[in-house]
């Protein structure tokens, strides 16, 4: 089925993502409460909320990781995500990359990212089949854009935790995703490499859609085009960082105080 599905084309400013009416629970708690929530193509779009406030839990529905209690997911415009499993949605272009980095710390870097390359061959076959001249020229340019050409011979697991972030967003490049879901990519990295890290999403967004759950509001601040603030499982502001800062409802309930009229 999934390799009959006619995939709609992009047209600039049509919906790469849908979200209406989304409600997911956990025994009883409500997650996300009649979630509604849009993206464009080559949006580039943060989520932010408190602990709880239903961010990853979003991005679990959209990859199919949860399914929704009620409401529809829709991407491309006519696709409807609820009825896809998750290896399904990866393959329709949708590619996930979790908090923690995770690599094959005994390849080198060149291997993990030839592993990952969008391909019919399996696991093994394609770690000792020979690439291509177009496909060494893919590898060789996405080396180059997250900055480890000079390491691609080194072991993945002999990397700093930056590089092996920036690894691992490669390796999800190489699938060749429409919408990249990120969750705190930024996590634990030091000032250089944070800063490394906001330019390189700037970069993959000139061709691509990305959402970001972030927490570090600094890093949120230097890299947000538009921000999405999640709260109590719904969405509470929509906007660039400066109209949230200045939005009243979301420093309290997100910065902890109120914002005084005029500033």
């Amino acid at each position: 089925m999934l390799g009959q599905l006619a995939v709609p084309q992009p047209v600039p400013g049509d919906s790469i993502l849908s979200v209406q009416g989304l409600e997911v629970s956990f025994d009883g708690f409500k997650a996300l409460r009649n979630l509604d929530f849009s993206l464009a193509y080559g949006e580039l779009r943060f989520l932010i909320g408190p602990n709880g406030a239903g961010k990853t839990t979003l991005l679990d529905v959209i990859c199919g990781k949860v399914k929704p209690s009620q409401g529809h997911v829709h991407f491309k415009d006519s696709i409807d995500l609820s009825k896809y499993q998750e290896h399904q949605i990866a393959q329709l272009g949708i590619g996930r990359k979790f908090q923690a980095p995770s690599v094959f710390s005994t390849l080198t870097v060149f291997e993990n990212l030839a592993l990952s390359m969008k391909q019919k061959r399996g696991l093994l076959s394609a770690l000792w089949a020979k690439t291509t001249s177009e496909q060494r020229d893919r590898l060789h340019e996405r080396l180059g854009m997250i900055g480890l050409q000079n390491k691609a011979k080194e072991r993945a697991g002999a990397l700093s935790h930056g590089e092996k972030q920036w690894l691992e967003i490669g390796m999800l490049l190489m699938q060749e995703p429409d919408l990249l879901l990120l969750d705190e990519p930024a996590a634990g990295m030091t000032d250089s490499e944070t800063e490394k890290t906001g330019e390189l999403l700037h970069e993959i967004a000139a061709s691509q859609t990305i959402i970001v759950v972030e927490h570090d509001m600094d890093f949120v601040r230097r890299f947000a085009r538009t921000v999405t603030v999640l709260h109590e499982g719904t969405v509470l502001r929509e906007g660039t960082m400066a109209d949230i800062q200045h939005d009243e409802k979301v420093a309290e309930v997100y910065l902890g105080r109120r914002v005084e009229r005029g500033a």
